[in-house]
């Protein structure tokens, strides 16, 4: 069983990184696996693009953060605020893009939408309808699997048709986090803007529904 670090865990430096851009950089398995994916997909003309994958604290930091600023300047309230940001966003410090083993894709052979990561776009007749037929057939086979999955009876994010996960590392990897990470603590000594207002009753249900609520075959 690999021992993970503390740092490591929230984002904040691992030496298994590789990659020198937010859409290459992962872990040195998973990108391995990724690339293998990719290859496999061009030869069915799907041309499998990362727009997201490994996400340090800090730049989820200031995704959060500047989210929290804005929404509370529009008027909402900070706990309205917060909810509202984690429909899709999470919280610095416990995002699984913080492991490099999670990967946002689109196919970058098809028609390219203002927003690409709408659920619409890998449903009907979005133009990622083709790389979501073929994910949903062959992503297993390479070991990733989708995080938020469209089940109507998961709670937590909201279904992420584009977002999958490296699961020889990540399995272990929350397993780890599970057991190391106090989260309302961290939030608290990291000094996250709004952490104030993270109750123990919001942290706890932030735990089971966001970070726990996920493809059972991601859970260890």
């Amino acid at each position: 069983m690999e021992e993970f670090t503390r740092n490591q865990l929230i984002g904040k430096g691992n030496p298994d990184i590789v990659g020198d851009s937010y859409t290459s950089k992962m872990h040195k398995t998973a990108k391995e696996a990724f690339n293998r994916m990719k290859a496999a997909a061009a030869k069915e003309n799907i041309n499998i693009e990362v727009v997201s994958a490994y996400r340090s604290f800090q730049r989820q930091k200031e995704i959060f953060e500047g989210k929290y600023k804005r929404f509370t300047s529009e008027g909402l309230s900070p706990e309205k605020a917060i909810q509202k940001i984690i429909d899709y966003s999470t919280i610095p410090g416990t995002s699984r893009h913080h492991w490099g083993t999670d990967i946002d894709i689109i196919d970058a052979n098809a028609p390219r939408p203002s927003n690409v990561l709408m659920p619409e776009n890998f449903h009907g007749t979005g133009p990622f309808c083709n790389l979501k037929t073929w994910l949903n057939k062959n992503a297993e086979k390479f070991d990733f699997y989708e995080v938020y999955t469209d089940n109507g009876n998961r709670k937590g994010f909201k279904y992420e048709p584009w977002h999958f996960s490296y699961a020889p590392i990540s399995i272990p990897m929350l397993k780890a986090y599970k057991e190391q990470i106090d989260v309302k603590k961290m939030l608290s000594e990291e000094k996250i803007l709004g952490n104030e207002h993270f109750s123990e009753a919001f942290v706890s249900k932030y735990v089971k529904e966001n970070i726990l609520d996920i493809n059972p075959k991601l859970l260890s």
